[in-house]
């Protein structure tokens, strides 16, 4: 792609997801949904007016890195503390309903499947992309709302967090199965040790920041060097401990979350994301779907591969937070919030065509899972907060519900 086809594209792409986002939020649906729905039209599914290319990935990159690191700067650090335990349970089982349910959803089409062949590997494969959960999207839907640091919000978000943990641990084991030199101990281990740097480094970042805050309060120099060490953590999450940049991102933001400039530094981040970085994000999603080339058995497959997957989170997340003390209504929320995929999801399949344990054919069905839960989930969790609000869990085990009207 040369330099005119880039200005090109890029224009296309603002022009279309902010078009689109208009007329979602005209009618009332959140504007993420219009951007992924711009990206479908443009994409090769319909117009087929941009490329996905390797650029475009690349800027998608940096937009869910941006809006990852802005969720951790809105993070209360107290909520954070309150929902630890609880988003803990809900996130584990979360990862091992989608898992059983997408493997057994296989098996089901294609007949069992011995351990240790290749459809045994496309069938534990299945149920490994289902796991994945992508937060990005939900929390731009609840940042829209105003929910994003409620408790039910700062619950899918930490649940998304330790979501992501557990899923490399998962995505380690089931590449185990193909390979015997893959040390799911070692991964297990990267992953702690990445987290003990991230409390000690950010300890440190954080005493620099309050002396920064003092000397040059609300100064260009403190989201540029905020912005620096979001990609610096992203860098070093993925490269040196093999944890996603996304979470790398997220800390990066809670780190900086109880300093003073925290919101002067979100401001800055959040013009960024929104003028370019987030609507190329949310569009490369329905860029990168080409439906032309579906036909009828993958479509059953895909239909009932997206709904096991949206409703085994809503199964496995949703009815952990019932059990915990959250109300019913909260709970739905909670489960609802955890539906959508994305990036994870992807790499995960991509991981998996690499190594040789999926089809190609079935790439097409996690596309289809990252539109379709990307488009419903934030409309339903709008749609859920219009209807029940969100209780007070002041006392979690007596939260009181709130008010009709």
């Amino acid at each position: 792609m040369d330099s005119l086809d880039l200005l090109r594209s890029l224009a296309i792409i603002i022009i279309s997801a902010k078009f689109m986002g208009l007329i979602a939020r005209k009618l009332h649906a959140p504007q993420v949904a219009g951007e992924i729905i711009a990206g479908l039209l443009i994409g090769p599914s319909v117009l087929n007016l941009v490329q996905d290319t390797d650029f475009i990935k690349g800027m998608a990159e940096i937009g869910v890195i941006l809006l990852m690191f802005g969720a951790g700067l809105e993070t209360s650090l107290g909520d954070l503390k309150k929902t630890g335990v609880k988003a803990t349970l809900v996130a584990t089982n979360g990862v091992l309903v989608p898992l059983v349910l997408g493997t057994l959803l296989y098996m089901g089409f294609y007949g069992f499947a011995p351990f240790g062949t290749n459809e045994f590997d496309n069938a534990i494969m299945i149920g490994c992309i289902m796991t994945a959960t992508s937060v990005s999207i939900t929390v731009q839907a609840l940042r829209e709302l105003g929910k994003l640091n409620g408790f039910v919000g700062t619950t899918i978000v930490s649940a998304a967090i330790i979501d992501d943990v557990i899923g490399i641990l998962v995505l380690t084991m089931v590449l185990g199965l193909k390979d015997p030199s893959e040390n799911l101990g070692s991964v297990a281990l990267k992953t702690a040790l990445f987290f003990v740097f991230a409390i000690g480094v950010g300890f440190v970042i954080y005493k620099v920041f309050e002396k920064m805050d003092q000397r040059w309060p609300h100064t260009r120099r403190i989201p540029i060097i905020g912005l620096a060490i979001c990609f610096s953590m992203s860098y070093i999450a993925e490269k040196y401990f093999g944890v996603a940049d996304i979470t790398g991102a997220y800390i990066a933001g809670v780190i900086l979350c109880s300093t003073d400039d925290h919101e002067y530094i979100a401001r800055k981040m959040d013009i960024n994301s929104y003028m370019l970085f987030g609507p190329i994000f949310f569009a490369s999603i329905g860029l990168q779907t080409d439906v032309r080339d579906m036909n009828l058995n993958i479509l059953w497959f895909s239909l009932a591969f997206v709904a096991v997957a949206l409703i085994g989170k809503v199964i496995g997340c949703g009815v952990t937070a019932k059990c915990l003390g959250f109300t019913g209504e909260d709970s739905l929320k909670v489960g609802v919030g955890m539906m959508t995929r994305g990036e994870v999801a992807l790499i995960v399949a991509q991981k998996g065509l690499s190594d040789g344990m999926l089809a190609s054919k079935y790439f097409t069905s996690v596309i289809l899972l990252i539109i379709i839960s990307s488009i419903v989930t934030p409309i339903l969790l709008k749609l859920l907060y219009e209807k029940h609000g969100e209780a007070d869990y002041t006392d979690m085990k007596h939260p009181v519900r709130p008010a009709r009207g």
